[in-house]
């Protein structure tokens, strides 16, 4: 699985090689270090509750959960707008001011 990280026109790729035990801490920790090189304070956006509800979406859960990622976009989250492209892809976009947006895209590995 993939994750693209899109802060206006600057991207970073993060490759999740186990979703069914993502190392959360690792994804936010290379998110917010992408984040202050592009000068965005993450504090107050919750990427831990945010990511595992994309993986879930997408690859569902090692006991037969089944990945619902459309579901997962009528329900929402937060101030996140949030998208099923056709082929398997989530995305969640957040206007974090200025004009300026916040922008997650997961691939599936398949």
């Amino acid at each position: 699985m993939v994750l693209d990280v899109i802060i206006n026109a600057n991207s970073t790729t993060i490759e999740i090689s186990d979703p069914f035990h993502p190392d959360i801490d690792a994804i936010i920790t290379e998110i917010n270090r992408f984040a202050s090189l592009n000068k965005i304070a993450m504090a107050s956006i919750d990427l831990r509750e945010l990511i595992p509800k994309m993986i879930k979406g997408i690859a569902g859960c090692e006991q037969g959960c089944p990945a619902n990622a459309k579901g997962f976009v009528s329900t929402g989250f937060k101030n996140f707008e949030l998208q099923y492209i056709e082929g398997g892809i989530l995305a969640a976009r957040l206007s974090i001011g200025d004009g300026k947006f916040f922008y997650l895209k997961m691939f599936p590995d398949f």
